[in-house]
Formats: C-alpha cells, structure tokens, sequence
C-alpha cells in the first residue's frame, strides 16, 4: 500500500507533528470525504510500501524525513512551485526559498525522491501566458540537476474554484480566462523545450486532450518511481482517481478544507477562513484530520 499525504491538505507544511504522532502510533484514521464510516490507515508495518508527500513548504517536515529515511521507508515528495503573486497564492512560501529547499532534499535522499510540480496553470491579467514562460524558465534553471521530472496541468475550473476566483478577482482587480485547447498547447510545447533544456521531462495531468510533442502522460503516484527509492520493486495496481489518471493504488489520509495556504485555484478548499480555523483548532494528538 502506497500513503498519500495528501492531496487533499498540505500536511508537510502545517499538519507534521500530527503526522509524526501517528507515525509512531503505526496507524491513523481517515474521515470518509463521500459519507459513510471513517477507516484506519496502517502508516508502518509489511503492507505499507511507502509514501507520497505533497506540498508547497517542506521546510517544518525535514525531521520527519530524516525519521522516515532513519527507518528505511521510502517517499516521495511531489513539490508545487509556481511563483504565483500573493493575490492567487496568499501564503505560499516564496519560490525561491522553496527552490532551495528542493536542492536540499536532492542533496540529502536524491533527486528520484523529487518531483517538481509546476501545477495548475492559471492564466490572469498577473500571469499571462508569457509570464508564464518566463517564470518556468527561472524555475527550471534554478532546479536543473536537482530533479528529473515536472509535473503541470491547466486550472480545473469546478464551481468552487470559479467562485474563489472571481472573489480574488473582485479583490484584487485582475481579470482571469480559461484559454483554448490550441493556446494551452503552445504555452505546454515551450515549457516541454525549456524542462528538457534543463534536464526535466515535463508530464501532463489527467489531461490527455492538451498532450503536445515532448509531454508525457504523469503518475504523480509512481510505483516505479518509488521502487527506484527504496531500491526494490514495489508493485501496485493502476488506479486513477478520475478520468486520464495513471496514478498507482494508494491510500490518502489527508482531509478536505483544512489547509490555509490560501490559493485561490484550489479544488480542496471551499472557504479559506474555514480551512484556517480547521488548521488552528486541531489536535496533533487525534487520529484524525478534519475532526
């Protein structure tokens, strides 16, 4: 069994001591995001595999890292840099800190152990396309050598994104757009030619429709991936978790509407203020996230 933690919250950047309590304990519990009962998620023993960290900061999770590597559990870290302005993002830590967070973790357990996200794309007044292209560029160059692969994929507009953004919007006075097929390919085939220029192939994510020459289809839950980092083969079944999804089985035991990064294009959050109080009233000590 592969442990995302999680694409449902950051828990490297604001939920680590919670992470780490369970950890010990070997197991946590998983509230039910469609109804129904919660369930236990074993974190140690013979049928976990390993893990897939998702963030935005892992600076406060380098203990647990340090712990994890100690104990010959192998992960992944799937890193979201975008350099995003603080009206989409509103507390992201900057790219470059980040960035050099990302040639730490490649120094410390290997660039395998590293996957860039530049992830979603966003298309406003503040980030037009050649924006964009510019600040891909800087990023690619400041983690070349440092990881193999970037991860990217257009904004979903669900309602709730839709609704965010247009608050955003109101707030900040941008305007925003959601491009046609043939603007987004353009922008991806030059980022494809900038992330190989550095070393990186670029993949796409569940959208196999805006596939151009030099993409690949993504697996941010890679079991090849992981098996290259434990040094042994972990086998997983493929399991998407919606249409165009290679990802492998795994199990999340992130929550939904408590992470506070605050951007605006996120499809786990409904209210900001809502995750902030989720995210200030939790209990390190409770086997569950959300509750």
């Amino acid at each position: 069994m592969i442990i995302s933690a999680s694409y449902r919250t950051d828990i490297p950047a604001f939920y680590g001591d919670w992470f780490r309590n369970q950890l010990k304990k070997g197991f946590c519990r998983v509230a039910n995001p469609y109804g129904g009962q919660a369930y236990e998620v074993p974190l140690r023993g013979p049928t976990v595999d390993g893990f897939v960290f998702w963030t935005k900061n892992i600076g406060p999770f380098r203990p647990v890292l340090d712990e994890l590597k100690a104990d010959g559990a192998p992960f992944v870290v799937q890193y979201t840099i975008t350099g995003y302005p603080t009206a989409l993002e509103q507390a992201v830590t900057h790219a470059d800190r980040a960035a050099g967070h990302c040639q730490a973790l490649a120094g410390r357990f290997g660039r395998r152990s590293l996957v860039w996200r530049y992830d979603p794309i966003l298309v406003t007044d503040l980030t037009p396309a050649d924006w964009h292209r510019t600040t891909f560029r800087a990023l690619a160059g400041a983690l070349a050598g440092h990881c193999d692969e970037v991860v990217t994929s257009f904004a979903q507009i669900y309602r709730k994104t839709e609704r965010n953004l247009a608050a955003a919007a109101g707030r900040h006075g941008f305007g925003w757009r959601d491009p046609e097929d043939g603007e987004k390919r353009a922008l991806l085939t030059d980022m494809a030619e900038i992330a190989a220029t550095h070393g990186m192939a670029l993949t796409l994510c569940t959208q196999p429709h805006l596939q151009v020459e030099g993409t690949a289809p993504s697996r941010c839950i890679d079991a090849d991936r992981l098996s290259d980092v434990a040094g042994r083969p972990i086998r997983a079944r493929q399991k998407g978790n919606r249409p165009g999804c290679l990802c492998a089985e795994s199990r999340d035991i992130g929550a939904y509407d408590t992470c506070p990064h605050g951007c605006v294009y996120c499809y786990a959050v409904r209210h900001r203020d809502a995750a902030r109080r989720a995210f200030r009233s939790h209990d390190p000590e409770a086997e569950m996230l959300g509750r």
